[in-house]
């Protein structure tokens, strides 16, 4: 059985310099009946290990390390066994959370996850989080953007730790070069295209975060 995309909307809050906000988190399952791998393991892993219904986790992949997107990566793994992947440049964000947990592994650009016959591409980020990383799979017409791009526009570049020229080349050259139809699967709200967002990137631009 080929590889199928599954999603979960998980709720809690975001905290970062001194500002906690209430937030919905998009969690992507990408495996078959047998495995799989968590894309963001966001607030809620028993929400999470009942969508997954006992197939062998293969790994958690997190997109970035502000804690709306690591904070079940812990738990998920003990009850998993699955190791938590990131990149290290997102340790120190890391460690504002889970001082004393460290990830299993990393994830680096270039880097392939195999799952359920299916490649995820490590395309590496930077911008809205120093190690952001977006995960790509051509077999499957997607990217996992993280908080990197949106339907609407990049993510949020006013916190500690981001910044908006970065974000703004990260997209420019490592993700509108994705052929257009590419769904792009955020980590809050709708899913969009790469072809819905590239005409916009002058705007984004001239409006700045």
């Amino acid at each position: 059985m080929a590889a199928r995309i599954e999603h979960l909307v998980t709720s809690g809050t975001f905290a970062l310099d001194g500002g906690v906000w209430d937030v919905d988190n998009n969690v992507w399952i990408v495996g078959d009946d047998q495995e799989a791998v968590v894309v963001d393991a966001a607030h809620d892993a028993p929400a999470i290990l009942a969508a997954l219904g006992g197939r062998t986790l293969r790994a958690i992949l997190c997109t970035h390390a502000h804690n709306d997107h690591v904070g079940a990566a812990p738990e998920l793994a003990e009850a998993t066994g699955a190791p938590v992947l990131l990149h290290p440049d997102d340790l120190p964000l890391w460690k504002l959370t889970h001082p004393d947990r460290a990830p299993d592994g990393e994830l680096a650009d270039g880097q392939a996850v195999s799952v359920a016959g299916t490649r995820l591409e490590v395309v590496h980020t930077p911008g809205h989080a120093p190690g952001a990383v977006c995960l790509y799979a051509p077999e499957l017409g997607t990217v996992f953007t993280g908080d990197t791009l949106f339907a609407g526009g990049p993510g949020a570049t006013g916190r500690s730790f981001s910044h908006f020229p970065t974000i703004v080349d990260s997209i420019r050259e490592r993700l509108l070069t994705l052929p257009p139809d590419t769904v792009v699967r955020t980590g809050h709200g709708d899913s969009t295209t790469i072809g819905a967002e590239a005409p916009h990137l002058d705007e984004w631009i001239k409006r700045g975060h």
